[in-house]
């Protein structure tokens, strides 16, 4: 498991053993997790979110299951650390969480087939996609919605690829330890392959780059003072204050 990390004006990634992280940048350091900021696991230029991707989120809202990939993006300004806060804007009344797997692309690539696109993955990790809903509503589209800063919350940590089945995992939120969202990846309407072939045939995807594959259903408000949590069985607890 891999992170990325701040100390004092340094930042490094680093492997994470038992509250330890060893620095690789080649310089061996090793420092204690509690001493360290916990920034989000890489650095995209860009976010591409897939909207209504869980059979089960479909049923709860009553609609049917779309055809193709619905996506839309996020800023990379949006993107927040595992501990960092999430800052309630003054122009929205309704801000709510949506707890997501992100896949974290590992090289650069164009038009890769469903059967390559684990090739081109460097791992996975907790993704919430944090949306001023009324804005949602008001505005008849996404972008201001799911734009603020703070509103991308990632990681804890990257899990590589070859160490997390991205086909049967729970993902779950707590709010202030009340469970809201209790899903499975399982029930994932276009599976990670599928969206990696759609996407790429699309964009060129960087290194780096982010693709968040949707919300199970539970859906629902934050407040200033809530402490939300979203994890993914095998991948660990992403962690936000509200303020």
């Amino acid at each position: 498991m891999f992170g990325r990390f701040k100390y004092s004006d340094e930042v490094f990634y680093g492997e994470i053993s038992n509250g330890i992280v060893i620095s690789r940048e080649g310089d061996g350091k090793t420092y204690d997790i509690e001493e360290l900021e916990v920034l989000p696991p890489c650095v995209p230029t860009k976010i591409i979110c897939v909207g209504l991707n869980y059979h089960d989120h479909a049923a709860e809202l009553g609609l049917a299951v779309p055809e193709e990939p619905i996506l839309f993006l996020k800023p990379p300004s949006a993107l927040l650390g595992h501990g960092g806060k999430i800052i309630y804007p003054k122009s929205s009344q309704r801000v709510d969480y949506e707890a997501e797997l992100a896949v974290i692309m590992g090289k650069k690539c164009k038009s890769i087939s469903y059967e390559r696109a684990h090739d081109v993955i460097a791992g996975f990790t907790c993704f919430n996609d944090v949306t001023a809903r009324d804005l949602q509503r008001k505005d008849g589209q996404w972008t201001r919605a799911k734009s603020f800063d703070s509103f991308a919350p990632a990681g804890p940590f990257l899990v590589p690829a070859d160490e997390f089945k991205a086909d049967n995992a729970y993902i779950r939120t707590r709010v202030n330890g009340e469970i809201r969202q209790d899903s499975n990846i399982s029930n994932l309407i276009f599976d990670v392959p599928y969206l990696i072939e759609f996407i790429s045939g699309i964009m060129t995807l960087e290194v780096g780059d982010m693709i968040v594959t949707g919300t199970p259903p539970g859906v629902g408000e934050l407040k200033p003072g809530d402490l939300v949590e979203v994890e993914i069985e095998g991948i660990g607890i992403l962690g936000n204050e509200v303020v």
